[in-house]
């Protein structure tokens, strides 16, 4: 092979390995930021272990709603009518939120099962439901059905 066609293949070479290089850095970089959708019952059961941030959706358990005296801090209860999920808010609610109502919250998830929120949605008009919520709501009347249970596990 003579020099030249050896020159353009080390170009190549580099060439790829540095394409392929920053491919891998932003795919990381992209993962890190991923938010993964779940309702109170798989977080519940366990499948948001080991995830650093997470999003989760409900409704708003009646109840269960508490504010701070001296504070914006809140916390409140989602539920999807099998299982609930506390949460901290240390910020201001949305205008639209209130008790039995839907509302996605994202945060981390603590050791001890309360989702400290850096974010809570609110729905935005009478139709709206958050992605995925109604579906949370049908699959836990089956499983209480199926487990015959009436109440939601939870207190407010």
């Amino acid at each position: 092979m003579n020099e030249a066609r050896q020159k353009r293949l080390a170009l190549i070479a580099l060439l790829v390995l540095g394409v392929g290089s920053a491919t891998a850095l932003a795919l990381m970089g992209m993962s890190e930021n991923l938010n993964h959708y779940f309702s109170p019952t798989e977080i519940a059961d366990g499948k948001a272990a080991g995830i650093k941030r997470v999003r989760l959706g409900g409704w708003v358990k009646e109840g269960s709603f508490k504010r701070a005296n001296d504070s914006v801090s809140s916390e409140f209860k989602l539920t999807d009518r099998f299982r609930c999920v506390s949460v901290r808010f240390d910020k201001i609610l949305p205008d639209l939120f209130k008790e039995g109502e839907a509302a996605v919250a994202t945060g981390i998830l603590g050791a001890d099962g309360v989702l400290t929120a850096d974010e809570v949605l609110a729905k935005h008009d009478e139709n709206y439901k958050p992605p995925g919520v109604e579906e949370y709501g049908v699959a836990a009347e089956k499983r209480r059905a199926q487990e015959g249970s009436t109440a939601v596990d939870c207190q407010p």
